[in-house]
């Protein structure tokens, strides 16, 4: 059960197994662009490929939904970035239902745990695959897996990284469930931490810029929402016209020159720099909203400077 490409990488990795997959369920196909032409999700992509029996309920507690699950007499369902499930579908199958989480649960759960973490400058994070039970992602652990985020990392790397990891961690609690050597152990034995970062859905006002911040703070920000839903700032000018300028990439330049904090400062050639609460902020890719995204260089070939742009605070 899932969605995106990063269900459908898990689903590949066990089908190519040789798991017998029988069925997949995913959402039901949506319309986009601008002819709203139905779009069809990642994973169901693959299951078309692959000839695999596709579900899309419209309600997963469809009375003929749930049905046609019971008659499939799957052994185990696998929940990969997906809707959360009612009981009167995970609690279906013999061995159970189980989630793969793109953390190291019991810390960051949520929605968004992979932007979190970089958001929060964390140096480890990981792949976890936990029984579903009645509440969000609190069942039983099976299988953790920890991998290293680097300096450099945004949420777009980590994904990937996560994604390999979290297929391979997959296998692995099959393998555990199929044999019954897989010991599932409640969270609260791995963690009495009443402190946990919690991971939740990140919205269009979490991802505005605050400049009043330390360099450090923001730059994780930038990274941790790179490059999908992307920090943003907005520029204002004498016309009082406001832009709105997504970044995507940036560095941290450590000043001690007084100026204001959201300050710009610029050679207009090569560098494009914001100043923070201890430094500036240099930014490196950037998307200007009416035009296409850019490298800092070709961006400053077409910046109108003489129109005083500033950063809206």
């Amino acid at each position: 059960m899932g969605t995106p490409d990063f269900a459908t990488e898990i689903l590949k990795t066990i089908h190519e197994a040789n798991y017998e997959i029988k069925a997949v369920v995913t959402t039901p196909d949506k319309p986009s662009g601008r002819g709203l032409k139905l779009s069809e999700s990642s994973i169901k992509q693959y299951a078309v490929s692959q000839n695999l029996r596709i579900f899309q309920p419209e309600k997963l507690k469809n009375p003929e939904f749930i049905q046609s699950l019971r008659q499939l007499n799957a052994d185990c369902f696998i929940v990969v970035a997906f809707r959360m499930l009612p009981k009167e579908v995970w609690s279906l199958p013999q061995k159970g239902t189980f989630n793969l989480h793109a953390s190291l649960l019991p810390d960051y759960r949520g929605a968004a745990p992979i932007n979190h973490v970089i958001i929060n400058g964390e140096q480890k994070t990981g792949v976890t695959t936990f029984f579903i039970n009645d509440n969000i992602d609190t069942g039983d652990i099976l299988l953790r897996e920890e991998v290293d985020i680097l300096p450099s990392e945004n949420a777009g790397s980590l994904h990937d990284k996560l994604m390999v990891s979290g297929a391979q961690l997959v296998l692995k609690t099959l393998d555990g469930i199929s044999s019954g050597n897989l010991k599932p152990t409640p969270q609260s034995l791995i963690s009495n931490d009443t402190k946990l970062n919690p991971a939740p859905k990140i919205f269009k006002q979490d991802c505005l810029i605050d400049w009043n911040q330390p360099a450090n703070v923001i730059f994780n920000k930038i990274r941790g929402l790179s490059p999908y839903p992307c920090a943003y700032t907005e520029l204002t000018n004498e016309n009082n016209e406001v832009l709105s300028l997504k970044i995507y990439e940036t560095e941290i330049v450590h000043s001690h020159e007084t100026c204001a904090y959201g300050t710009i400062i610029s050679d207009r050639k090569s560098y494009f720099m914001i100043k923070t609460e201890d430094g500036f902020i240099s930014i490196k890719d950037l998307h200007l909203s009416g035009k296409k995204r850019l490298k800092i260089e070709e961006f400053l070939k077409g910046f109108r400077f003489e129109l005083n742009w500033k950063i809206k605070v």
